[in-house]
């Protein structure tokens, strides 16, 4: 189903992601509108790389498959970033805090940007990713994209840290997304979201599962495991 929904633009990748036979962004949605404002090409090559490997990562860009974008990272499948944004989007309310854990090119802060800030409502996105080199990148990225207001006015900050630890001093946060699985759930991201909130999490080694993870207006906290899926570990810096 997912690898269907490829397209030749980026209007085109989102209209197949809001197709009926997908069914994985919903008629209506505010996803779709969001994503439509994020151009996927301005987060898959790096001004660094060879021209060659650009033109390859360019070509793909809207192609519904994981990308690298190196130092053992990938951008996700535009699908798994559509149904990221949708299983959050109850909390991804005007005005919200969101943290992306391992946010690698910056392309999932820009879709939740636009989710939560307005011009009469400003939210603000944290992004934390252990390389520097792709912090780096996703500015430059979201720059390109149109986003360095934002950048400047810190309602998109994105910062060199250790994700699993999560970045308690903006928190908490209404909806929480990580990007890469880890082996169980963090409990130092569960104590950062707010109450109400909301988490999406690959859970596991060999194994793993999509969870959402909901702590209510109580500070009671439940999980609902959504789907199996294959995504990198989210794992300390390494030197390349």
């Amino acid at each position: 189903m997912s690898w269907m929904c490829s397209g030749k633009t980026n209007a085109e990748l989102v209209a197949n992601l809001m197709k009926d036979s997908s069914r994985i962004i919903p008629s209506g949605s505010r996803v779709g509108p969001a994503m439509e404002r994020v151009d996927r090409a301005n987060y898959v090559a790096d001004r660094s790389w060879s021209d060659s490997r650009k033109t390859r990562a360019l070509a793909e860009a809207y192609n519904d498959s994981p990308q690298s974008i190196g130092y053992d990272a990938t951008i996700s499948a535009p699908h798994m970033h559509a149904y990221a944004a949708q299983y959050l989007l109850p909390y991804l309310r005007l005005g919200a805090k969101v943290l992306d854990v391992g946010s690698g090119s910056g392309y999932l802060v820009a879709v939740f940007h636009h989710l939560v800030s307005s011009e009469g409502k400003l939210g603000t996105v944290v992004g934390i990713e252990h390389v520097p080199e792709l912090v780096q990148f996703s500015v430059e990225n979201l720059k390109k994209d149109g986003l360095g207001k934002a950048l400047e006015d810190k309602r998109i900050e994105m910062i060199v840290g250790d994700g699993r630890q999560g970045y308690p001093s903006g928190g908490p946060y209404d909806a929480i997304h990580v990007g890469a699985a880890a082996p169980r759930l963090p409990q130092l991201l569960v104590d950062q979201l707010a109450s109400p909130g909301c988490m999406f999490i690959p859970v596991g080694e060999h194994i793993q599962q999509i969870l959402q993870v909901k702590k209510d207006a109580d500070g009671k906290v439940t999980q609902t495991q959504l789907m199996g899926v294959r995504y990198v570990p989210l794992t300390d810096r390494k030197t390349f």
